[in-house]
């Protein structure tokens, strides 16, 4: 058993009707939208979001059918937010395959997202829980504008360790919180339940993303996208960003001009021999090393967040959710 069927084995019966959930809510009469929904269905990833969903409802009053709606509704998010990311950053990859806007077109793309968002509404019309509303259209919001600080400052070289935390948070963070807190909330957990779930899912996200940053520099091949790609796109993570705070400035600059050129295809920079350099760069100042130690703040917080729950399997869950977030390897 690996380790994602590990976690999901205390709510295994309620994911399957998860599943099903998701996939009804997919059907349309729309010949063209049907395809491409098919495509994004068959390419789904890990799965973490929903079943992040389903374990806090049921650490709290049980799952419900509110769970199972708002499951599949924080999924079709994610799903639109992917597919209009793709498009801004014009990323030709998603999880190993064709993104939709490289299958189709930018324009198919976007109305995808935005159809996806528009069910999200529906669904969460139906599921009657102001709290859940407000917890879904808060993080809509905060997607949004993380999106915007990264195309403001984030694709800089020069950006700080505290706005790149701020963009990790909105961006990814944000999705774990809301995904934690609404489960909670769809089984009308109490205030305290909700707020502690809320705290462990923007921990667990800040450990999501911060390894999503590590294994950039990893030399596994089987992540869905090339490694260094997100240098080559010029994205600043942290641990270049505090590799380049521990070099000397000769060699800051230099590795920020090596960067540049290549997030900008300069004819003067070879690809391969740049992001070797960088590589061994950010290896050198323990660029990685501090972003674990970072993982490992997070985690602490996380863990003291989900000390007011019971013990038991569905924690147990949520704890193997949080490591597996740290050390998975792709």
């Amino acid at each position: 058993m690996d380790t994602i069927q590990e976690i999901r084995k205390p709510i295994q019966a309620e994911f399957r009707q998860y599943e099903q959930t998701f996939a009804d809510a997919l059907q349309t009469d729309n010949k063209l939208l049907s395809e491409v929904l098919d495509y994004i269905h068959s390419k789904r990833g890990k799965q973490l979001r929903p079943i992040l969903v389903l374990l806090s409802a049921a650490i709290c009053r049980g799952i419900t059918d509110k769970t199972l709606r708002t499951a599949a509704a924080l999924e079709m998010m994610h799903t639109a937010s992917l597919i209009h990311d793709d498009v801004v950053d014009d990323s030709p990859m998603r999880r190993g395959t064709e993104a939709v806007h490289t299958q189709w077109t930018n324009k198919i793309a976007v109305l995808t997202g935005d159809y996806l968002l528009a069910k999200v509404i529906g669904i969460l019309a139906d599921v009657h829980n102001t709290t859940i509303l407000a917890t879904v259209a808060g993080m809509g919001k905060s997607l949004a504008s993380g999106e915007l600080l990264q195309l403001h400052s984030g694709q800089s070289m020069w950006i700080t360790e505290d706005q790149y935390m701020k963009v990790i948070e909105q961006k990814t963070a944000c999705l774990f919180a809301a995904c934690s807190a609404a489960g909670a909330a769809s089984s009308g957990a109490t205030k305290r339940q909700i707020t502690a779930l809320r705290q462990f899912g923007l921990q667990l996200g800040m450990c999501f993303q911060l390894k999503d940053d590590v294994l950039d520099y990893s030399d596994i091949e089987d992540l869905g996208k090339p490694t260094m790609s997100d240098i080559r796109d010029g994205k600043a993570t942290l641990p270049l960003l505090i590799s380049l705070a521990r070099a000397t400035n000769d060699e800051a600059e230099h590795i920020r001009e090596l960067a540049e050129g290549l997030a900008s295809k300069a004819q003067y920079i070879n690809p391969l021999e740049a992001s070797e350099e960088i590589k061994s760069f950010v290896l050198r100042y323990d660029g990685v090393r501090y972003a674990y130690r970072q993982m490992q703040r997070h985690r602490k917080r996380a863990m003291e967040a989900i000390a007011v729950l019971p013990d038991g399997k569905y924690k147990d869950s949520l704890i193997c959710l949080l490591d597996y977030a740290i050390n998975r390897v792709y």
